[in-house]
């Protein structure tokens, strides 16, 4: 039986980073899931905090701590390597200080897992070619009315770690659910890095 059978793909490799029984921090964490599950298959200590008052309503109705904040505030309230990871899932390219978050992160947090979608993806690349923005799954608004603000592909965010002097532990490119190997920038559609200072 899958471990993660209630998670999706995305979220179980999260959860496949994450040690068992240490402390989480979940940016953005919406209404819970990844933490509700870390906190019943591996005894983390479970936190989260979202813009959103709903999901943070929901997230303590599932029994996982979160509090609301606003992620561009930064991350003040927490002390230094308070947590062993934290997580940023597909928010990053929405946030306006995409540094500054990812510098917190690691004041705070011994290592951090950041997704974003990969906009060297070839279908987005495609769209571009017949005149109009991208729209996926991982990236399902219109230019108009979407959150994103920073685009990226694997060698920009890598390039932004370099500069940070911030070490790439591991990386990940997935296409609907499947890893992606060959070709990973041009194939895979959502990035996943494992980071943590030099």
């Amino acid at each position: 039986m899958n471990p993660h059978t209630t998670l999706r793909p995305d979220l179980a490799l999260i959860a496949d980073w994450i040690a068992p029984s240490s402390r989480v921090l979940d940016l953005g964490c919406g209404d819970g899931d990844l933490l509700a599950w870390l906190q019943a298959h591996k005894a983390v200590q479970a936190y989260g905090v979202d813009f959103d008052v709903n999901n943070v309503v929901r997230c303590v109705k599932a029994g996982v701590n979160a509090i609301q904040g606003d992620l561009e505030a930064g991350l003040a309230e927490f002390e230094d390597q308070r947590f062993e990871h934290v997580v940023l899932s597909q928010t990053i390219q929405a946030m306006r200080n995409t540094e500054q978050i990812l510098l917190e992160m690691l004041r705070v947090g011994r290592e951090a897992i950041v997704t974003f979608p990969n906009f060297g993806y070839w279908q987005n690349r495609w769209q571009i070619m017949q005149g109009h923005m991208p729209v996926s799954d991982t990236m399902p608004y219109q230019w108009y009315n979407t959150p994103n603000i920073h685009w990226c592909m694997l060698g920009d965010f890598e390039a932004l770690c370099a500069k940070n002097h911030i070490r790439v532990l591991e990386r990940v490119v997935m296409d609907n659910g499947q890893r992606i190997r060959v070709l990973p920038n041009l194939r895979g559609s959502l990035a996943f890095y494992r980071v943590g200072r030099g």
